[in-house]
């Protein structure tokens, strides 16, 4: 496909635009698809709706595998390189989930700006810059924030609780 579009109909359609229309629909949420997020060194992109995020592998948007394990609305969505992607939520929270695994192995919360509502934490968009390790997030605060990663974080600093379940679970 050369365009992936979201709807809030809840489908993702991928175009043929040689063709002059869409060739598949995938019907996999179940309300309506809020962001899309284009992995950029494999060919596959994850899609985000209330109820949860998704992976899909190009170009036929074969289904991969879900991230759960949130509870709130999610607008926004990023993909670096190392396959870290991020979410961002109505409430200020950004997960950052393993994009092979779907394991979310941190959560943060943004900080809104002095004089702002605790209301106007929510996140509207996010994105890597070019080298993959700024994020840079647009907010309900009227803010643009960028991240960096934490040079100093370590196993011990940050462990990691994580029990992969060998169980296959139906979606």
């Amino acid at each position: 496909p050369q365009i992936i579009s979201a709807s809030a109909d809840a489908t993702v359609r991928l175009w043929d635009l040689t063709a002059g229309k869409c060739f598949s629909t995938l019907t996999h949420h179940k309300k309506g698809v809020r962001a899309v997020a284009l992995h950029p060194t494999e060919f596959s992109f994850a899609s985000v709706s209330a109820d949860n995020i998704k992976s899909f592998a190009l170009p036929r948007g074969d289904f991969m595998r879900n991230f759960s394990g949130f509870d709130t609305i999610v607008n926004a969505l990023a993909v670096n390189e190392d396959g870290v992607l991020v979410s961002g939520a109505d409430d200020g929270r950004i997960g950052f989930w393993d994009y092979r695994s779907a394991h979310n192995f941190q959560d943060s919360k943004t900080i809104v700006q002095p004089g702002s509502l605790e209301s106007e934490a929510g996140i509207f968009a996010a994105g890597f810059d070019k080298t993959g390790t700024r994020l840079v997030t647009c907010e309900a605060d009227k803010t643009i924030k960028m991240w960096k990663e934490d040079e100093n974080a370590t196993p011990e600093t940050h462990p990691l609780n994580w029990k992969p379940t060998l169980v296959p679970k139906r979606f």
